[in-house]
């Protein structure tokens, strides 16, 4: 039975569980032997939540503890010379996994053939659509069948586990559906203890992401001085094959000059077109420009970024560099920091416009009608008495506006370029921090190579950075915002 099987079969038990719980309280109800403590769709919740939730923690930790268990059962029918090769172990692992597929789909009289000698396993698993890149060696046989008993053991528990809770559950909470069982709170528990858990998961996530990031860039600062990384402006890492041991420079400066600088540039347009456009849809807009307008702002956000990308390059980046750069001897290429923060405001124009008009939208109506009550303008109502009422809500979607500019990388890549360079000439090509976490992990680097643990000190950094923004919004907003009843 997989786990789809099992999973309806979970669904379909705690419905009926809930229809049993509902049903017997109804009937004890009905029999007056006393009054409820809760409603009838409470007991049937409390049989269901007992029903389903037994099983399913059992299916997760089967599930999650699988992989680990076949894992170490390959590794266990191993030769001690592929264990001592940590890069050949992945592809062994990988290579036995393939050959335990092939055992299954095979017919006993091949299996026997394959065990005397009379075919090759790489001959019968390809006349089953399996194509093998090489012969199966004879440790790699014994190692796929244990696997395969493994799994198949596996598989037996799990399911009987999960049909062992789900009897145990729905008969146990079945009995203990009484009048006096005050099923309303054990289930308002359960719901509370699940919200908690579901806060947690995203909680532990962030820490998990952190750590991961954290432990990768230490060993990265093992090998290279923070002092040299963060004070350096020289961006040259060079390229570093397998097993070379070549280093360069990894100066961040010049990253963290171009992400300020594009960002700046593309705030630069977003911020004034989304405010302004948010409080003329909010505020003098009548209901059927608002309703057309808003849309159509709001499909710049449904543009993959990649089209961005394309528009940039050959459309924005050209007129930029035929009208503007070069006429005033500026440059000479289409990719430049003005292009890439132009269609990067552009791109982010929504998120300012949309929720600020959200923002502003949602101030109670009361303080306009007051401030009109006393003779103040549409325009003085709308800088004195409304805005600073949404001002909370505008920096925070200035903040994401922000976070989406810095973390942008398809449309740097097209239209700033990859080039490390610290200068003030908007018109030069440049590059961010996230095109370079790109290029460092991709190409064939050797994982444990500076030029490769070196995205993972630029990740962490640019964490910090983004905290760092949104501490100081945080601080703002407290310090500056109106308080209304």
């Amino acid at each position: 039975m997989g786990p789809l099987w099992l999973l309806a079969l979970i669904a379909g038990l705690s419905f009926f569980g809930f229809v049993l719980g509902h049903w017997k309280s109804v009937v004890l109800s009905g029999k007056g032997r006393s009054t409820l403590a809760a409603r009838p769709g409470y007991y049937g919740a409390y049989v269901l939540i007992w029903t389903a939730l037994p099983a399913l923690l059992i299916l997760v930790a089967l599930s999650i503890a699988r992989p680990l268990l076949v894992e170490h059962t390959v590794r266990a029918n191993l030769p001690q010379q592929v264990l001592d090769n940590p890069t050949q172990l992945s592809l062994e692992v990988s290579g036995v996994q393939q050959v335990a597929a092939g055992l299954k789909i095979a017919t006993p009289e091949e299996l026997e053939n394959i065990r005397i000698g009379v075919v090759t396993a790489r001959s019968v698993f390809a006349g089953h659509g399996l194509p093998l890149g090489e012969d199966v060696r004879p440790y790699q046989l014994i190692a796929a069948s244990a696997l395969n008993l493994v799994s198949d053991g596996l598989d037996t528990a799990v399911d009987i586990a999960v049909v062992a809770a789900l009897a145990f559950g729905l008969i146990f909470a079945f009995v203990r559906v009484k009048p006096r069982l005050r099923a309303r709170n054990l289930v308002e528990n359960t719901i509370l203890a699940l919200l908690i858990a579901a806060s947690s998961v995203a909680v532990l996530t962030t820490i998990g992401i952190v750590l991961s990031l954290l432990f990768q860039a230490l060993q990265f600062f093992s090998m290279v001085s923070p002092i040299n990384f963060y004070f350096g402006t020289v961006w040259d890492p060079r390229f570093a094959a397998a097993g070379s041991t070549e280093s360069g420079q990894f100066g961040f400066l010049p990253l963290f000059w171009g992400t300020i600088y594009i960002s700046f540039f593309a705030m630069l347009v977003a911020v004034p077109i989304g405010l302004f456009s948010a409080i003329y849809m909010a505020e003098y807009a009548t209901s059927k420009v608002r309703s057309v307008a808003k849309p159509l702002i709001e499909i710049l956000a449904g543009i993959p970024t990649i089209v961005y990308g394309f528009f940039a390059l050959t459309t924005v980046g050209p007129l930029i560099r035929d009208f503007v750069a070069v006429p005033l001897g500026l440059g000479t290429s289409g990719n430049n920091v003005i292009t890439a923060g132009l269609v990067m405001g552009i791109m982010i124009i929504p998120y300012v416009s949309s929720l600020s008009d959200d923002i502003i939208t949602a101030v109670p109506r009361s303080l306009r009608d007051g401030s009109l009550a006393l003779g103040a303008t549409r325009s003085e109502t709308m800088r004195q008495v409304i805005m600073p009422a949404a001002l909370p809500g505008v920096v925070g979607a200035v903040l994401l506006a922000m976070s989406r500019a810095i973390g942008e990388t398809m449309i740097v890549v097209l239209a700033a370029g990859v080039a490390a360079n610290a200068t003030l000439n908007p018109f030069a090509e440049m590059t961010t921090i996230t095109v370079k976490i790109v290029n460092q992990l991709t190409g064939d680097l050797e994982f444990t190579s500076p030029q490769t643990l070196v995205a993972f000190a630029l990740g962490i950094t640019l964490f910090i950075i983004t905290l760092g923004l949104n501490v100081l919004a945080l601080t703002i907003v407290r310090k500056y915002r109106e308080q209304y009843e």
